[in-house]
C-alpha cells in the first residue's frame, strides 16, 4: 500500500471537499501519521471515509471530521487545550501539532494508556493523557484556551464555560440523532458567550454526560 499516495487522496477527495483548506491543518495532516493511530487490524482503513472501531464500544472520527473540528478550533502555538475523550489519541496529536499543550482525558482507562503509548512512541511531548470523567469538563488545570469534545452530547453542560478563559473557544457536536449540529462558543466577557452553528453531522454521544430533563405528563 502506497500510504502516502493513500494519504494525498484522502486530503485531496475527502478533506478539501469539506471546506477544508487551512494550510496549516493540511500541511499537520501530512505530518500527523493517522495510520500509525488506527488499530492494526484496521491500518489499510486508515484513510477511508468511515468511522474506524477502536474496542470498548468507541471508534475513531472520519478524517474530514476530524481535519475539520482542527480548522474551526484555528489554534495558536500558546493555546492550552482539553479533549474530552482521548480515543486513539491521533485527534490528540493534531491538537498538539498546533497548541502549547493538550490535556486529554478519556473515560476509558485501557484507551487511556494506549493513547498515551503511541503519543509517547511517536514524540509527542505536549500532551498529558489522564484516565477520568469529563463529561462535566475537567476543572483539575482549568481555565482552557480552547476546549473540543469527540463525543456528542444533547446539550451542553454549563460546566464547560466556565472552563473557558477570556476569549476561549468551545466545540461541541450537540443534539440527538439523526441530525446534530457542531456549535462553536466564544467567551466574549463575563457571562456572555457567542455561538456559531458550523455544521450538522451525527457522531457517537460521549458517555456519562448529563442528560436534559423529560417532561412527563
Amino acid at each position: 500500500m502506497d500510504l502516502e499516495r493513500a494519504r494525498y487522496n484522502m486530503v485531496e477527495s475527502q478533506i478539501r471537499t469539506w471546506e477544508v483548506l487551512d494550510q496549516r491543518v493540511l500541511d499537520t495532516l501530512s505530518v500527523v501519521k493517522r495510520e500509525e493511530y488506527v488499530p492494526d487490524r484496521y491500518r489499510p482503513l486508515a484513510f477511508v471515509d468511515m468511522e474506524i472501531p477502536l474496542g470498548h464500544g468507541e471508534a475513531m472520527l472520519t478524517p474530514k471530521l476530524e481535519a475539520r473540528i482542527l480548522q474551526e478550533l484555528t489554534l495558536n502555538d500558546s493555546d492550552r487545550v482539553l479533549e474530552v475523550g482521548t480515543g486513539s489519541g491521533y485527534m490528540t496529536a493534531l491538537l498538539a501539532a498546533l497548541a502549547a499543550h493538550v490535556h486529554s482525558v478519556e473515560l476509558d482507562a485501557d484507551l487511556a494508556r494506549s493513547a498515551q503509548a503511541k503519543l509517547t512512541n511517536h514524540g509527542v511531548r505536549n500532551v498529558t493523557v489522564e484516565a477520568g470523567d469529563a463529561g462535566n469538563g475537567w476543572p483539575a488545570h482549568a481555565p482552557y484556551d480552547v476546549i473540543v469534545l469527540t463525543g456528542s452530547v444533547p446539550v451542553l453542560p454549563e460546566t464547560f464555560k466556565a472552563q473557558l478563559k477570556p476569549s476561549g473557544r468551545l466545540l461541541a457536536v450537540v443534539g440527538a440523532p439523526p441530525v446534530m449540529t457542531a456549535r462553536l462558543l466564544t467567551h466574549m466577557g463575563p457571562g456572555v458567550f457567542g455561538e456559531v452553528g458550523l455544521f450538522e453531522t451525527c457522531i457517537a454521544p460521549l458517555r456519562n454526560v448529563p442528560q436534559p430533563e423529560r417532561f412527563v405528563f
